[in-house]
């Protein structure tokens, strides 16, 4: 599988959003807001880091099931946010790890901040008062300027894309792009795996959307080489307009 560059993260300072990033062993995790919050989100994205590796150290499944596993008592806020958009997808739980990380660093930051985007592997999840066009990669040439386009009475939400063509995660789907959009990142990113996992051939498309709009999303977004398929609250715009991924 191809690893995309981060080439949307090339982006010059606006009046609106101020840019840096968090880089914590594998953990590299890109903010815009309104002023430089980096030595709090260092701070942050470290204890999510923490709380994730020891109930790790706990319950082993956690990291290596591909469906939902046993809760177990007294975990940190991000490990039930992960068990639970488990549960709701039907995946394991690490398949929720990228938008429960951007979910949980951005609620612990939006109190410094009117408007916030955490991108975290391409998983997002935003605060805005304005809106804002998202952008989506499949890696090819037959949709290379997809777009959705997201009004801030809709944020707090997470929007987070899973492929079987690029990107270090592992997929059970051939789909270029799976974009979920819902209330929830750590859902998004569940659901996402979920609906690309089902995409083996053109004709999976509308039943792996179904799927995503059956766990809880709001709007689901498929490309699959020449054919792309979307349900769902979702508005398609110019991917040459205001981008945040």
């Amino acid at each position: 599988m191809k690893t995309a560059k981060l080439f949307y993260r090339n982006c010059n300072e606006t009046g609106r959003w101020k840019s840096f990033r968090v880089t914590i062993d594998t953990s590299d995790i890109y903010f815009r807001a309104g002023h430089d919050l980096s030595a709090r989100a260092g701070a942050v994205v470290r204890s999510l880091r923490e709380d994730i590796l020891a109930h790790i150290d706990r319950q082993e499944s956690f990291q290596y099931s591909f469906e939902p596993v046993e809760r177990l008592k007294g975990c940190p806020e991000i490990v039930e946010l992960m068990y639970a958009a488990s549960e709701k997808a039907g995946v394991g739980p690490m398949a929720a790890v990228a938008g429960a990380v951007a979910q949980a660093a951005g609620r612990l930051l939006a109190e410094d901040t009117e408007e916030l985007i955490v991108e975290n592997g391409g998983d997002i999840w935003m605060k805005l008062k304005s809106p804002a066009v998202v952008s989506i990669y499949p890696g090819g040439h037959n949709f290379g300027g997809v777009a959705v386009k997201i009004y801030p009475e809709r944020t707090p939400c997470g929007i987070c894309t899973s492929s079987g063509r690029i990107g270090p995660s592992f997929s059970f789907g051939r789909a270029d792009a799976a974009t979920v959009i819902s209330q929830d990142a750590a859902l998004s990113d569940a659901i996402a795996t979920g609906v690309c996992n089902r995409v083996g051939k053109e004709l999976d498309m509308q039943a792996a959307a179904s799927y995503g709009i059956g766990c809880g999303a709001s709007g689901v977004v498929i490309i699959f080489r020449d054919r792309m398929v979307v349900q769902g609250d979702v508005e398609l715009a110019d991917p040459f307009g205001e981008q945040i991924s």
